[in-house]
């Protein structure tokens, strides 16, 4: 029998407020532990929150850049649960009336396009973190990030792999950096989801016992837990086990799951309003003039990349897949006259290095000014395109200029003819049968002479020039 996935994810951001959200602890991260904190965000007895305007202000930002409707009467509730990371014994959040609710992304799949609903976003507070020793095996609690506001993105099951699940959580990590919410910085658990998802078989109605798994950081993370769990999940009911409710922890170094705990349901956490907090009314004008603050956003500036710089789909998708990317190749597309030849070396070569050097767009050395010098190095013929390779990687190790590169390594492509004449006269005397392989029609030998001839001049030769002369000097 043939399974399909039910997916839904619970995506939590953390926001880009300076403060936390009901005190004036910085946000910052790092610093050492239990820096960044007061009695308000530890829980001390006899303190009080204060609500973070800016909190309400980026979730609302958040919502009308998902298609959400924002709702105009809102509150603040306790969800208690025990915790060594949650000192007050509860964390205030939202329960049955969220900030945003009903919106929807759009995601890329294989064959079309498809709409991930969204249920609910809402805001609240962040828990501390739990620090393992290695050496005494004990537990430390770091409550600096005690108090960050959150917000938390939940999904309908709408997701059905986890490719569609990577690519959800991509678009949404685009958003919200399109709009400067969120830094959305995985590896400092700026972005982290959870993932609930069960099994059934295709074309079933009938939801399957869900399992969830918690706090995944990356988008590696989170594809292959969603693999290794659906296939787990599968062969449990093939082998007429039960799928029991349950959250599990997604280790991967080993790439499996185990099981922590039986998974809550809401009269678990004891859900009541929040008593130090005053309800929210929100108003339109405050809706409307955050509507107006919002930025061109991913999918937009997609289609303005197609239509403005007559850029592929394929191209614009990659482009829009981040802020940074996005700004990147839009100054230095202001400043080029070749856009397609700026999208492929951003594409391709930039991040190529990007990846090899572990490296964030911000880290690039040198600005876009750089890159649109070296393109019109190529398109003048001053160098060629193995040349601009190693200059490209040069600027990267250096930060300098292309011009100042070229010429501190004496880069400029050779076009004297007598000499490009002298280095294929001794290539075709080190490789003496090609001479009649190409006489008796394989012309295939071309390619290989001129790769050696490349290979003499250490990739500095005009690749045309060269042809054209090789080609002359095999007709004669």
């Amino acid at each position: 029998m043939n399974y399909e996935a039910v997916i839904g994810l619970e995506v939590h951001a953390e926001l880009s407020t300076k403060s936390k959200i009901y005190c004036s602890c910085t946000t910052e991260f790092g610093g050492e532990p239990n820096t960044h904190c007061c009695p308000v965000c530890t829980g001390m007895p006899g303190t009080l929150p204060a609500l973070n305007r800016k909190t309400v202000e980026y979730a609302i930002k958040a919502g009308l850049a998902t298609n959400c409707t924002i709702s105009p009467f809102t509150k603040q509730d306790r969800k208690n649960y025990f915790y060594p990371d949650l000192p007050k014994g509860y964390q205030i959040s939202q329960y049955d009336l969220p900030l945003c609710k009903d919106g929807f992304v759009e995601i890329e799949t294989e064959n079309e396009k498809k709409r991930i609903r969204i249920n609910r976003i809402h805001i609240e507070e962040d828990a501390g973190k739990l620090l393992h020793g290695e050496e005494d095996n004990n537990s430390y609690i770091d409550y600096n990030r005690t108090g960050v506001p959150l917000i938390e993105i939940v999904s309908e099951p709408d997701i059905s792999s986890a490719r569609e699940a990577k690519s959800y959580l991509e678009k949404l990590k685009a958003i919200l950096q399109f709009i400067n919410v969120s830094d959305c910085k995985m590896e400092e658990g700026s972005l982290r989801a959870d993932v609930n998802i069960s099994v059934r078989p295709k074309g079933s109605n009938h939801l399957g016992e869900r399992t969830e798994m918690k706090n995944l950081n990356s988008f590696r993370s989170v594809y292959r837990a969603i693999e290794s769990e659906i296939a787990r999940q599968i062969h449990v009911i093939k082998s007429g086990g039960k799928i029991n409710q349950e959250t599990r922890r997604w280790d991967e170094n080993k790439g499996e799951s185990y099981p922590m705990r039986s998974k809550e349901d809401a009269q678990d956490y004891r859900y009541f309003p929040e008593p130090d907090l005053p309800p929210l009314i929100i108003k339109n004008e405050l809706v409307e003039r955050l509507k107006k603050e919002l930025p061109e956003l991913p999918d937009a500036r997609k289609q303005r990349y197609v239509s403005e710089y007559g850029l592929p789909e394929y191209d614009a998708q990659v482009l829009t897949s981040s802020k940074e990317l996005s700004d990147f190749f839009e100054e230095t597309a202001k400043q080029s006259t070749n856009v397609k030849a700026v999208s492929n070396w951003i594409m391709g070569d930039m991040l190529r290095i990007l990846n090899e050097r572990n490296l964030e767009i911000v880290d690039i050395p040198f600005p876009p000014s750089y890159l649109v010098r070296l393109i019109t190095l190529i398109d003048k013929g001053v160098i060629n395109g193995s040349t601009a390779k190693n200059v490209f990687d040069l600027m990267f190790d250096t930060g300098k200029d292309p011009d100042n590169i070229v010429k501190e390594h004496g880069l400029e492509m050779l076009k004297d003819q007598s000499f490009l004449l002298e280095v294929i006269e001794k290539v075709i005397r080190d490789n003496p049968n090609s001479l009649d392989d190409y006489k008796k029609g394989q012309k295939k030998v071309i390619g290989f002479l001129v790769g050696q001839a490349m290979k003499a001049t250490k990739g500095k030769a005009d690749p045309q020039i060269l042809n054209q002369i090789l080609i002359k000097r095999l007709e004669d």
